[in-house]
């Protein structure tokens, strides 16, 4: 059974890592076990919240507003995970993320990692269960889980772990071993200074109470932005 990894969970401004945004990393680092090192840090995305995320998280913007960008923040992550894998509630999910931060920080750099997830444990094992959510998991094993924040559900994913390897592990070793976690993701290039002037514009011009940071967004996003302001103002 694999015992050293790193524990990983995110908080985002929503569920699609083509167009969200990473605003809390949490991380337990992992050794026969036992955790031996957290990670946690705030992350400012460039946007103000919706009040869906601040409800869902708990995170509002002013919790972000002195938080360090992802490319000041995701470096110390990268050095406190090193080359472990990773282990998550669907772990694909912060992976993805994960992976299109670091190739838009660095285009070289493949981030290929593996990873164990307790969600797919749950969905074979405990198939009966109402639920398999993460909260739903924590109150079935009597664990305790603080708050839906990144570091406290990084803890409780830990724990989750050793709950079902300990109840179902002989049953399927193959099951809590390391996959090969596949997310193709390409580089985004940044908004050019057309697409600035052009925004800045439309923006001004229709008096839109504008939510993002335009000097963080990539080319792919302003167009997208863009086309959504011309089709609900016009010109």
């Amino acid at each position: 059974m694999i015992q050293d990894y790193v524990c990983l969970d995110l908080e985002t401004t929503g569920l699609d890592p083509k167009t969200d945004k990473i605003i809390e990393i949490g991380a337990v680092k992992v050794k026969n076990g036992e955790i031996v090192d957290t990670f946690q840090s705030f992350v400012n995305p460039g946007r103000l919240l919706t009040e869906k995320v601040i409800e869902l998280t708990g995170i509002c913007d002013e919790d972000l507003k002195d938080a360090l960008p992802i490319e000041e923040v995701l470096p110390k992550f990268l050095d406190f995970s090193g080359e472990e894998c990773f282990l998550g509630h669907s772990v694909l999910f912060d992976y993805s993320f994960m992976k299109k931060a670091v190739v838009n920080m660095d285009g070289k750099n493949k981030y290929e990692k593996e990873g164990i997830d307790t969600l797919k444990i749950a969905r074979k094992y405990l198939s009966t269960l109402e639920s398999r959510r993460l909260s739903y998991l924590c109150t079935y094993y009597k664990i305790e889980q603080k708050a839906h924040r990144a570091l406290e559900d990084a803890v409780a994913t830990h724990k989750l772990y050793q709950k079902l390897a300990k109840d179902f592990y002989k049953e399927g070793e193959k099951d809590f071993l390391p996959q090969k976690l596949i997310y193709n993701v390409k580089r985004e290039s940044p908004i050019t200074n057309a697409q600035k002037e052009r925004l800045s514009k439309l923006i001004t011009l229709h008096k839109i109470d504008y939510l993002y940071d335009l000097d963080r967004l990539t080319r792919n996003e302003a167009s997208r932005i863009t086309d959504q302001i011309l089709a609900t103002y016009g010109r």
